[in-house]
């Protein structure tokens, strides 16, 4: 377990409590982080089709293809912690 697991699992749970749901691009964004951190570069064949919402996830993800798991972890931390300063909250 790296330094970063603590506050990337902590994250996971503050941006459950978010009073406002993100926009769809901090969704997106989030969504790749979260994968990257966990699963590394993107897996699997890009959905085809009408899968609109699978292949935005897919073409997010992939944006991020080469940054480590770590990184990875230490961005999503930090965009949960904007998003709640953005909601007024207090970041410990």
């Amino acid at each position: 377990m790296t330094s970063l697991m603590t506050p990337f699992e902590q994250a996971q749970l503050d941006v459950q409590s978010l009073n406002r749901k993100p926009g769809t691009a901090q969704l997106l964004q989030l969504y790749a982080l979260y994968k990257q951190g966990n699963l590394g570069d993107v897996q699997g064949q890009r959905p085809g089709g009408f899968d609109f919402a699978g292949n935005a996830k897919f073409d997010a993800w992939s944006a991020l293809q080469g940054m480590t798991s770590e990184q990875a972890r230490g961005a999503y931390v930090a965009l949960v912690a904007s998003l709640r300063i953005a909601e007024g909250e207090a970041v410990t």
